[in-house]
C-alpha cells in the first residue's frame, strides 16, 4: 500500500464524512427499509447490489418501492437515531482549527437533516440524495450521481475534487462500499467496517478505526498512521 499523508498542521486540512454507520451508530436507511417495506423484494435488490450487478441507485429507487411510512411515524423513528457519542468532540476540535466538515452521504439529506438537529446540531454542509414524501411513500431522486459512476446513486468523490481544496490535505471517513470512491481521492482515509476490506484489496491505505473518538484522539495527539 502507499504510504499514509503526515498531516503537519490540522488548519489546512479539509474533512468529509459518511454518515450511516459513520456518524451514526448503525446504517439508518437500511434499517428503515428494513423496518417499513410491505413485502421482502428489497432484500433482492440488496444482494445484486453487494454482488456489484447493479449500482445503489438502481438498488434504492427498488427498495423504496416497497417502502410505506407515514409523515409522522418516519418523524418518530428518526427521533430513535443516536449518534456516534464521540461525534461532538470531534466537531468541536474540527471548529477548533477552523474546519467546516462536510457529510456525503448515499442516504438522503431530509433523513440525515432531521437526525442531526434531534441532537441539536445543525449548520453541517450536506451532500446527499433527495427524497419527496407523497403519502406513504418515499420518492427518491439524485442531485449528485455522476453518468460515468455506476456503482452509485451518490458520486462522493466529485466534492473532494474541487478546485479549492487544492491546497487542502483531504481527510475521508467512512466504512462501506459507497466509500470506496471518494477513498481513492483522498490523501488520508479513517475506515472501518467493509471499507476496510474493499481499500485492502484495492491497495489503498487506511487508518482503522471503531468509534469517532478514535479519529479524534489521532487528530488531538497529531498522530495520522498507526
Amino acid at each position: 500500500m502507499p504510504p499514509l499523508t503526515k498531516i503537519k498542521n490540522l488548519s489546512q486540512c479539509a474533512v468529509f464524512m459518511d454518515f450511516d454507520n459513520t456518524i451514526s451508530t448503525f446504517d439508518v436507511l437500511d434499517d428503515l427499509i428494513k423496518c417499513f417495506s410491505i413485502d421482502k423484494k428489497w432484500l433482492v435488490y440488496e444482494k445484486l447490489w453487494k454482488e456489484g450487478t447493479i449500482g445503489s441507485r438502481e438498488c434504492l429507487v427498488g427498495q423504496l418501492k416497497s417502502v410505506r411510512i407515514s409523515q409522522k411515524d418516519l418523524t418518530a423513528y428518526l427521533k430513535t437515531i443516536k449518534l456516534d457519542p464521540g461525534f461532538i468532540k470531534l466537531l468541536a476540535l474540527l471548529k477548533k482549527n477552523h474546519i467546516d466538515p462536510v457529510v456525503l452521504s448515499d442516504s438522503f439529506s431530509y433523513l440525515i437533516k432531521k437526525i442531526l438537529n434531534n441532537s441539536g446540531i445543525k449548520g453541517l454542509k450536506i451532500y446527499a440524495n433527495e427524497i419527496n414524501i407523497q403519502g406513504n411513500r418515499l420518492i427518491p431522486s439524485f442531485p449528485y450521481s455522476d453518468k460515468s459512476c455506476l456503482r452509485c446513486a451518490h458520486c462522493k468523490k466529485r466534492h473532494l475534487l474541487k478546485k479549492t481544496l487544492q491546497d487542502k490535505t483531504i481527510i475521508y471517513v467512512g466504512d462501506g462500499l459507497s466509500d470506496v470512491c471518494p477513498s481513492k481521492a483522498a490523501h488520508v482515509v479513517f475506515a472501518k467496517g467493509s471499507l476496510i476490506n474493499h481499500l485492502s484489496k484495492e491497495k489503498i491505505s487506511c487508518i482503522p478505526f471503531k468509534q469517532l473518538n478514535d479519529i479524534y484522539l489521532n487528530l488531538k495527539r497529531g498522530v495520522y498512521g498507526s
